[in-house]
């Protein structure tokens, strides 16, 4: 089970992740409003938690040749289990939201 360190370090992460440069250039009918890129979002959070597991790969192959430090796979694969945690209860909300739209009277 992953930390509470491990936990925020991993929202914090996510937040990061749409602040500032996943601003989408507004079209030209939009009068120049822009909004964040929710597919740019998703696609950042998708791969920095892939980046994660490889992280947490790479790490367990260097202990399995006698480079590295247990404590270092232990953290990696932590860090990866909270990302992963992190997405799918995003996905699980994403999901809600799209079912409670489908519910609205139209």
């Amino acid at each position: 089970m992953a930390t509470p360190g491990f936990a925020a370090n991993a929202y914090a992460s996510i937040k990061g992740m749409g602040a500032g440069n996943l601003m989408r250039k507004p079209l030209a009918s939009e009068g120049g409003a822009a909004g964040p890129d929710f597919s740019a979002l998703i696609s950042k959070a998708l791969d920095a938690t892939a980046e994660a597991g490889r992280k947490a790969d790479v790490q367990t192959a260097s202990v399995a040749g006698g480079r590295a430090d247990i404590v270092n796979v232990v953290t990696a694969v932590a860090e990866s289990e909270a990302a992963i945690e992190t997405l799918v209860a995003v996905r699980d909300r994403v999901i809600a939201a799209y079912e409670e739209i489908m519910r609205m009277p139209v």
